[in-house]
């Protein structure tokens, strides 16, 4: 991530409406590519072991293909892959974090991999930052939160699990 001061009104009354929204909530934590991201945890429906998935013809890179959860077919998408950020390497550590969000048009669920799951954080009264930076992660970045000694991305689940943006 690059350093820069973000003073888009826009971008503060986002960053504003998520406070809001995420305020006491709880993140499930994850190492990708030696940084810290997180996602709300009542968006995570399962943590799973890596296994390889049945890959999809015709699928985008990203896209590792297919596995079987309790009779539900969920996509796998591969975050390393998705935001360019590092190599495929599955390690014992690699676990997918499935995740369902929902809204009006119904439900979305689909499992992320990630490289190793760290610890479930509370936003608490700390102040959630604006995203900042230009790169293929921002958008779905709702903002930045110290943790300990690091600075952990927080996903929008919502925009990470948008299958027409995947295409």
């Amino acid at each position: 991530m690059t350093e820069q001061a973000v003073a888009d009104p826009e971008v503060e009354e986002s960053v504003k409406s998520d406070e809001v929204r995420l305020q006491g909530s709880d993140f499930l934590s994850f190492d990708l590519a030696h940084e810290l991201y997180g996602v709300d945890i009542q968006a995570v429906v399962e943590i799973r072991v890596w296994e390889h998935p049945t890959p999809l013809p015709n699928s985008p890179d990203f896209i590792c293909g297919v596995i079987n959860l309790r009779g539900m077919i969920v996509p796998v998408m591969d975050l390393r892959l998705r935001f360019h950020v590092g190599s495929a390497d599955y390690l014992p550590t690699t676990v997918v974090l499935v995740l369902k969000t929902g809204d009006e048009n119904g439900e979305k669920i689909m499992g992320i991999v990630v490289d190793a799951v760290s610890d479930v954080v509370d936003l608490g009264e700390d102040n959630l930052l604006p995203p900042i930076g230009d790169s293929e992660v921002m958008p779905f970045v709702s903002g930045l939160l110290n943790v300990d000694s690091q600075v952990m991305s927080l996903l929008d689940v919502d925009a990470l699990l948008n299958i027409d943006g995947l295409i």
